[in-house]
């Protein structure tokens, strides 16, 4: 059973307790943030889960994701068990972003799939202020969770009486994009990364 079945599934089964529901979704966007924030969305445009939880969990649960990137990346820098978990490679080029325009990188990041996790785990590893990650990591997640809700709430609204498998199926199609974009996006900074360090061996 995939993951927006199992979502679906649990989500029924919530229904009418907002703090389960509320914690299913804040469990789920610690899976895959994006396409619970679709799920959500679309769930929210039939009626099943009120916009207001809808959202406020969505906020929630990306904000703990977040600062549980930034957390593991500060104790991997001082718990050797741990940092086998967090890339190296990758994350030390981010370095020179992170110490020249932090709050740009942490917030734009959000917007570009595949690179949030590297960059928000470099900046505990390499002990970036935490109050202006925390402000950061929130405007942004509310400006881009509330833009994809957004859209997905309005795409289940204008497809409430299309056939289940074509809504689903369009929607499936969205996040394989997505997935594909971020994959992209980190094999391109993957290989950006080993052409500079080659330069600099040079």
């Amino acid at each position: 059973m995939s993951f927006p079945h199992i979502f679906v599934h649990l989500i029924g089964g919530a229904v009418g307790s907002t703090v389960l529901t509320a914690s299913i979704i804040i469990i789920a966007t610690f899976i895959l943030e994006d396409p619970t924030t679709m799920l959500v969305g679309l769930l929210a445009a039939s009626g099943v889960i009120s916009i207001p939880v809808a959202l406020l969990s969505l906020y929630a649960g990306i904000v703990f994701g977040d600062l549980g990137l930034y957390g593991l990346g500060s104790l991997a820098r001082s718990h050797p068990r741990l940092a086998k978990y967090v890339d190296h490679e990758l994350i030390a080029p981010l370095r020179v972003w992170i110490e020249t325009r932090y709050v740009l990188t942490i917030f734009s990041v959000r917007f570009i799939p595949g690179l949030r996790l590297p960059t928000y785990t470099a900046s505990g590893f390499f002990r970036s202020p935490l109050l202006p990650f925390i402000t950061t990591a929130i405007g942004a997640t509310m400006v881009w969770t509330t833009l994809l809700f957004s859209a997905s709430y309005w795409f289940g609204s204008l497809t409430s009486e299309w056939l289940g498998w074509v809504r689903w199926g369009i929607a499936a199609g969205v996040l394989l994009v997505l997935f594909l974009v971020g994959r992209h996006n980190l094999r391109a900074y993957r290989k950006k990364d080993r052409k500079g360090a080659g330069d600099t061996n040079a």
